[in-house]
């Protein structure tokens, strides 16, 4: 008799968002709203949110500045990884706890790397499930790929059962899990917010394909000569830091810049080893 009230309603929710142009954009992670019972992957979603209630964790960017921070401090702490992270081992001399895809051209190219990647619990959207694999490590998000100019872009989420909002740079998916699991503290660490286009590179439209080495990363190699990136829009990646230090703010949490450097002051400024 439950479920099927809450059938009833869920029915007429639909019929409504349809009637107002809206059913294309109702997801199943939308099914916990009303109560029923979750598929696999939405309960280890679920499993996620406030685990880490009260606790500190770094997110790891991949900015040059690395390489001045003795990173191995970093090894018992809870940790946010990126991208090509995992090449960066011997200097870390551990693997983060959580890593986060979000560029297709990062999926696409780097596609066998992340599939055998094992060490980390993994999340990436489902719109990549068509290069990257699903596994015992990896949980789908339902990652809300939308770049358009919309008024007060970008969307921040709160809920990650529901959805998870893209903001120019895979970061602000780690900020929106960051705080779906509880996280008091956050410390940012090499985001060097500064990034520099090669004379030589091939450019179509927002697309880079690199010539040289890579003069933006902890290594030359990271897009070195072949590999294909997208234009890092600081300005747009600006809007997502000012969003979500508003939302860890309202709730009574903090986001700290621990980069060596750089050039984002959107968060307050702390200094690495002073966190240990």
């Amino acid at each position: 008799m439950k479920y099927f009230i809450q059938l009833k309603t869920l029915f007429k929710y639909f019929s409504i968002t349809k009637s107002i142009g809206l059913f294309s954009k109702i997801s199943f992670f939308w099914l916990a709203d009303f109560g029923l019972p979750l598929r696999k992957n939405e309960r280890k979603i679920k499993s996620f949110k406030n685990l880490h209630k009260n606790e500190r964790c770094f997110i790891i960017g991949n900015g040059p500045s690395l390489n001045k921070l003795d990173l191995k401090k970093l090894k018992n702490e809870y940790t946010f990884g990126v991208n090509a992270i995992y090449t960066y081992y011997d200097k870390m001399q551990f693997f983060p706890s959580y890593y986060i895809v979000e560029d297709t051209f990062v999926a696409e190219d780097r596609s066998d790397e992340i599939n055998n990647y094992k060490e980390s619990e993994k999340f990436y959207g489902n719109y990549l499930t068509y290069c990257l694999k699903p596994d015992e490590k990896t949980t789908l998000l339902n990652v809300i790929f939308d770049y358009r100019n919309y008024p007060d872009f970008p969307r921040f989420s709160t809920n990650a059962l529901r959805e998870i909002n893209v903001g120019g740079t895979v970061t602000y998916l780690c900020l929106q899990m960051a705080y779906y699991m509880g996280f008091k503290e956050v410390y940012l660490i090499g985001f060097d917010h500064s990034y520099k286009i090669p004379k030589s590179a091939k450019i179509e439209g927002n697309d880079i394909t690199s010539t040289t080495d890579d003069v933006n990363h902890f290594s030359k190699e990271y897009f070195g000569k072949g590999k294909r990136w997208h234009d890092p829009r600081t300005d747009r990646m600006e809007l997502a830091y000012i969003k979500a230090n508003k939302y860890f703010d309202i709730d009574g949490r903090k986001v700290f810049n621990a980069t060596a450097g750089g050039q984002l002051e959107v968060f307050e400024r702390v200094e690495y080893d002073s966190l240990f």
